[in-house]
């Protein structure tokens, strides 16, 4: 086995630093501590000078801090974009929202109103991403849950007027239980 293949927990020799534990590895250097001088090393995992004392293996593929990265990258990017495809309702397709100032002289704002759909359904699904998060978060109790819960709820309830523009009702907002129309 390569030196550079090594897993932490694997035992060293220097020949300057002696006897060394490994206790983290990068794609390029090692961690190890140093039994004789009660030190911490980073030193390059392609090294020639190292003699294998005892070699562990690791028990999945290493995974470097950009590996993490990278993954985690990713995994955000996919569920950002995972948004479910939510219909817009009929009468509405090729329509626009047109925002009208109270003073005459100011121009009109208009959005194309499936642009202004899709951020209305971009608010629901980070209400329920937020929603799980605080249902699986380990350090809130069942108390905080309950109390979290409510202000989403009443947030639901405050974007019940856009039920509208839903083309089926399943895919509307839900509040407390107070209907608006």
């Amino acid at each position: 086995m390569s030196t550079s293949e090594l897993a932490p927990g694997s035992k060293l020799r220097h020949p300057k630093f002696g006897l060394g534990m490994i206790l983290s590895a990068d794609e390029s250097y090692y961690k190890i501590y140093f039994y004789n001088t009660e030190e911490i090393k980073t030193l390059a995992r392609d090294y020639d000078g190292f003699e294998i004392e005892e070699a562990k293996k690791p028990d999945f593929p290493m995974l470097t801090q950009k590996d993490v990265e990278k993954a985690i990258r990713e995994a955000l990017i996919q569920t950002s974009e995972r948004m479910p495809i939510v219909p817009l309702g009929g009468k509405w397709i090729g329509g626009k929202v047109v925002i009208l100032p109270g003073d005459e002289d100011l121009q009109n704002k208009e959005i194309p109103i499936d642009t202004f759909f899709h951020k209305v359904v971009m608010v629901r699904e980070k209400l329920r991403v937020l929603e799980q998060n605080i249902n699986n978060h380990p350090k809130l109790d069942d108390e905080d849950r309950v109390h979290l819960q409510q202000y989403i709820t009443r947030c639901y309830g405050s974007l019940t007027t856009f039920n509208v523009l839903f083309a089926y009702k399943e895919d509307q907002f839900k509040g407390s239980g107070v209907k608006e129309s």
